[in-house]
């Protein structure tokens, strides 16, 4: 944003030099339930500026301050933590939102934050009231949503529709990549947790069909075990952003396979379009979503289709790289977020000085 010409003041707490301070469990935990604690207005109120952009209060900032602040606010919700204690409205294997449809007590039976009861009591007491309960929902003049799934979910817990913006996040250019000789087999880069979806791919991925897993998390072991009965698996770790591009190259495509909804589309989607890479992706996320737009790559409904989506794909494969760059270069560059960021913030000024005048 600096470098597009935006006066930026960035102010932060971070959990990773604050959660060794003795009792700063107790204190995050009434902090997220009441909203008490942890203003950062006095900073604002010093820098003065004509938009504060709420990225993410929790669980380091309390709520109260947000009444206190006169000018516009933008809120970015990148997860489903308003009205879901796991963020992610997923649980036992598919889609969950018994706590908006009916009671945040619901994800304290569950224990849905952190797989505890009592770390997920604070998160419930915030939730209780759904949308209209959230004090930075209800206070913010814009709610920029990252995709348009994210809208409808949201729209339908009751959020108002004329105070969302649907503006997707962007990633860096990494340039179509050269595919490397031979033939190569797919690429899964991400999170290795339960609704990416991630243990089921490798249960069900083709005898035949070569699989690379870049990423860490909870289910390595267990995915190491099936990785090696498999024999075509290979589960790499984690890789550093650098060394993206030469995974893509090395892959005929990505392979999408989340179970859960997606506040956003995930980086690593982003940038196998940006790399020129087809995608196959499960049907049901915002990833899938995008790509029935882009035409780069193949949505399957069910498990038992992945085989023949793969098949689809590689018959295809001209023709959805192709597409894939082209629908990076049209939605997901940098100076096409910051040029709809921009004119958002004009707006918001522009409507704040009127109602001020």
């Amino acid at each position: 944003m600096r470098e597009f010409g935006l006066d930026v003041e960035v102010i932060a707490a971070r959990t990773d030099d604050l959660e060794q301070a003795p009792g700063y469990a107790s204190r995050a935990a009434l902090r997220v339930a009441t909203g008490r604690g942890g203003s950062p207005l006095e900073q604002i109120e010093a820098i003065n500026p004509d938009v504060v952009h709420v990225h993410n209060l929790f669980p380091n900032w309390g709520t109260q301050w947000l009444s206190k602040w006169e000018r516009p606010i933008v809120a970015t919700v990148h997860n489903f933590r308003p009205v879901c204690a796991a963020g992610t409205l997923f649980r036992d294997g598919k889609v969950c939102t018994a706590c908006p449809d009916s009671s945040a007590l619901r994800a304290i039976q569950h224990a849905c934050y952190r797989g505890s009861r009592v770390a997920t009591l604070p998160l419930a007491v915030k939730s209780r009231g759904g949308v209209s309960g959230d004090r930075l929902l209800s206070r913010a003049d814009r709610v920029i949503l990252l995709t348009a799934r994210a809208r409808g979910l949201y729209e339908g817990f009751g959020l108002e529709p004329q105070k969302i913006e649907v503006i997707p996040n962007f990633v860096r250019d990494l340039g179509a990549v050269t595919e490397a000789p031979g033939r190569p087999g797919w690429a899964y880069t991400g999170r290795l947790s339960a609704e990416k979806g991630i243990l089921n791919l490798v249960r069900h991925w083709p005898a035949m069909e070569s699989l690379d897993v870049y990423g860490d998390g909870p289910l390595r072991g267990e995915l190491e075990v099936l990785a090696k009965a498999h024999g075509k698996v290979t589960i790499h770790g984690s890789i550093s952003h650098s060394e993206v591009p030469q995974a893509l190259a090395n892959a005929r495509g990505l392979v999408f396979p989340s179970e859960c909804p997606e506040g956003g589309v995930p980086q690593s989607y982003v940038e196998a379009l940006s790399a020129g890479r087809m995608v196959v992706a499960l049907g049901g996320s915002s990833a899938a979503d995008d790509l029935i737009e882009a035409g780069a790559g193949v949505v399957f409904a069910t498990w038992d289709e992945l085989g023949q989506a793969l098949d689809e794909a590689f018959q295809n494969v001209g023709i959805f790289s192709r597409r894939a760059r082209e629908h990076y270069l049209a939605n997901y560059r940098a100076s096409t977020f910051l040029e709809r960021m921009a004119a958002l913030y004009d707006t918001m000024v522009d409507q704040s000085r009127s109602s001020h005048a």
